[in-house]
């Protein structure tokens, strides 16, 4: 029986130096809506005594924040029998989580859409911010089945932001980029792999830094960094492990990573992962829930994705 060999690179120099990398992360420039992720829309939606039509008034402030609602609320996943048209009745269908998570993903996608235009125009930035969404979506989906007690958003952004990495390597490391895209790995841990071999971190450790200036928390922080092994995580190992396996639901659901060459994930191959096993142990009671939850989850994933690109 033949065994499959791993990828390689081209033949190249050395992986480059720790200081350099950091320099390089350190020069690009730096997305604002991060700076802002925590403070969309401000304390009004944060607090329970906001009014509906407070809300709505400072959602059509931003057009592009209002078309996405309506969209959402319009969307096949609500099933309304009528069409929304007014942003307070879409305020209100929706709830102030929904509210949270459109309001976080729409000033990074519009960053995303503004970067494309300044960078290679060849990489698909739509199927890697697709992909963030559809991990976000899962990742809260799962964490909300354990007993983690979770009272912010941090959920919905450990996914959300998982692979902000590929973004910083578009910018610090283009040609090595250039490289990896055209070099097709098994696993997303495959790719992980060569990305190390190249540069010397990987998407994970890279976003990490990143994030690190951006001063946002160290769950967060941490579950980008160990996203692909949360076995080796020193801390926050379970939000870590939930976007692991969302990472590959969402894959599996056919929403690739973005910019690389990576097999599609088979069904039930998530339960092989250390992140499954972080979550919700070997085979029992537990983990048989996991999965019927979701298999729901992944059925409602395209109508919920729908509403929010």
């Amino acid at each position: 029986m033949l065994t499959a060999m791993p990828p390689t690179l081209p033949a190249r120099t050395a992986p480059t130096r720790e200081e350099e990398i950091i320099q390089r992360i350190n020069a690009c420039p730096k997305l604002a809506s991060l700076e802002s992720i925590n403070r969309a829309l401000g304390d009004l939606v944060r607090s329970d005594g906001s009014l509906n039509s407070q809300i709505a008034e400072v959602i059509r402030r931003d057009p592009s924040l209002s078309a996405r609602l309506l969209r959402m609320v319009n969307s096949v996943y609500f099933g309304l029998s009528t069409r929304v048209n007014n942003i307070e009745e879409a305020v209100f269908f929706l709830g102030l989580r929904q509210i949270r998570q459109l309001s976080m993903a729409t000033p990074i996608i519009e960053e995303l859409d503004q970067l494309q235009q300044t960078t290679t125009p060849t990489l698909p930035w739509k199927d890697l911010w697709t992909h963030s969404i559809a991990t976000a979506i899962l990742a809260r989906e799962i964490l909300a089945s354990t007993s983690l007690d979770i009272d912010d958003d941090t959920d919905y952004l450990v996914g959300l932001l998982h692979n902000v990495g590929k973004v910083v390597m578009a910018y610090a490391f283009p040609e090595e980029l250039r490289t990896l895209i055209a070099t097709p790995a098994t696993t997303p841990a495959e790719f992980c792999r060569l990305e190390r071999e190249l540069i010397g971190w990987d998407h994970g450790r890279i976003g990490a830094h990143y994030l690190t200036s951006h001063q946002l928390s160290d769950e967060i922080v941490s579950a980008v960094q160990y996203h692909n092994d949360p076995d080796r995580a020193p801390r926050h190992r379970l939000f870590a492990a939930a976007v692991q396996v969302a990472d590959h639901l969402a894959r599996h659901s056919g929403i690739s990573g973005g910019f690389e060459q990576v097999a599609p994930v088979e069904a039930d191959a998530w339960l092989r992962l250390d992140g499954w096993r972080i979550l919700y142990g070997s085979d029992g009671p537990e983990s048989s829930l996991a999965r019927a939850s979701i298999a729901n989850s992944l059925q409602r994933l395209p109508s919920m994705l729908q509403g929010l690109l």
